[in-house]
């Protein structure tokens, strides 16, 4: 199979090559070259920048604000993003709702909602899984009753990636019981500031507030912020996971972190040992092979248990990346400073600095196989696929 990008394709690669050494925020580069967290005005600022060229909204239609690019030119965008060491985009507005609010949702909503997605004037968090409804996602209970023109929400949501930022979240609710529990559900949308709302945070074992518990007491929500019909929410919500597992692959983050630990071993003469030049070559492989897996999914929509497989690939990829990095740094990576901005300053001037990056990027990816869906759960929908075939 021959592989290759038109001279079109390539052109436009060094636009974005470009943009990412000119005109990108070099503050939040740095940042992130330095192991530091990303507070919501770095990614307003990364936001906007990337908006400046009208690229932010490449997960739109043009008719919505979308650049317009084909899957490949896609594609080479978050490369590029990636090998040039910026942060990905927080993908719960962007990435996960503005698609489902363009194909369902109502014109008024897409003119409420959409422009503030794309000026950065709102964050989003998404509201699926609650403390008895991860794995089985279908089991969920927030509770939403009908009452005149609104919606009252009572339960909670869980593992709330950046509620605490956000502006709206949007919410899978059990608006009636039904024999099958997939139905009865349905997509309504949140204002974080509504009363009843409250956020509870979830330190998570690296020490980052990234994840949250949210609360609903007697909420009430218009029901003109439902999107599409009252009792298809798993509908959208299955058009909207494609999109969140097909977002995990992250293939140019993989060739930067293999690249960044093969020059660290290379500084410590380590790939002259054939146990440790063997692990590298099996990863780079690896992420080699999912790049394919990538590159096959450009054409056209996958079916689900191709989707599943794709994220089960690329985030024991991703774990397996960071694995490697841990082993290297040996012991300096057990040297884990709390993330107070001194203690965490004081540990990347010491003799291995490595040592502490990758040991937070290790205990963050753990992760990555459970959120969006676990790997156990991925395995079960490819199994339903080939007892179907």
């Amino acid at each position: 199979m021959e592989l290759g990008f038109s001279q079109e394709e390539e052109r436009f690669r060094a636009e974005v090559r470009e943009f990412f050494q000119r005109d990108y925020p070099a503050s939040i580069l740095d940042k992130i070259r330095r192991g530091q967290r990303l507070e919501k005005l770095d990614q307003e600022l990364s936001q906007q920048a990337l908006q400046s060229r009208g690229w932010l909204g490449f997960t739109l239609p043009q008719e919505f604000g979308g650049p317009g690019w084909s899957p490949v030119q896609r594609y080479i965008f978050e490369e590029e993003l990636e090998l040039a060491g910026a942060p990905n985009l927080v993908p719960m507005a962007i990435i996960y709702v503005a698609p489902v609010i363009a194909e369902f949702g109502s014109p008024e909503q897409q003119q409420r909602w959409l422009p503030n997605i794309l000026s950065s004037k709102a964050f989003w968090a998404q509201g699926y899984s609650e403390p008895e409804a991860g794995s089985d996602l279908a089991s969920l209970g927030l509770q939403a009753r009908r009452d005149g023109d609104h919606y009252v929400l009572n339960g909670s949501k869980i593992w709330t990636t950046l509620a605490h930022w956000a502006d709206w979240i949007f919410c899978l609710v059990r608006t009636s019981r039904e024999e099958k529990k997939q139905q009865g559900i349905s997509f309504v949308c949140v204002e974080m500031s509504a009363p009843g709302v409250t956020v509870e945070p979830i330190i998570t074992m690296n020490g980052s507030h990234e994840l949250n518990r949210v609360h609903f007491d007697n909420v009430r929500v218009p029901v003109a912020n439902r999107i599409g019909d009252e009792g298809q929410g798993w509908h959208y919500a299955n058009y909207l996971l494609k999109h969140e597992r097909l977002s995990y692959a992250h293939i140019g983050r993989k060739k930067r972190d293999l690249q960044a630990l093969r020059d660290w071993a290379l500084s410590q003469d380590l790939l002259e040992e054939p146990l440790w030049a063997a692990r590298f070559a099996v990863l780079e492989v690896r992420v080699a092979n999912a790049e394919m897996s990538v590159f096959r999914s450009l054409g056209g929509s996958l079916p689900a248990a191709a989707v599943s497989a794709l994220k089960i690939q690329c985030t024991e990829l991703a774990q397996a990346i960071t694995r490697l990095g841990v082993d290297i740094a040996g012991l300096s990576a057990l040297a884990y400073p709390a993330r107070d901005e001194s203690q965490w300053s004081a540990a990347l001037a010491g003799s291995c600095p490595e040592g502490p990056v990758w040991a937070d990027a290790y205990l963050f990816e753990r992760a990555q196989t459970i959120y969006g869906g676990t790997s156990e759960v991925q395995k079960n929908i490819i199994w339903r696929a080939l007892s179907a075939a």
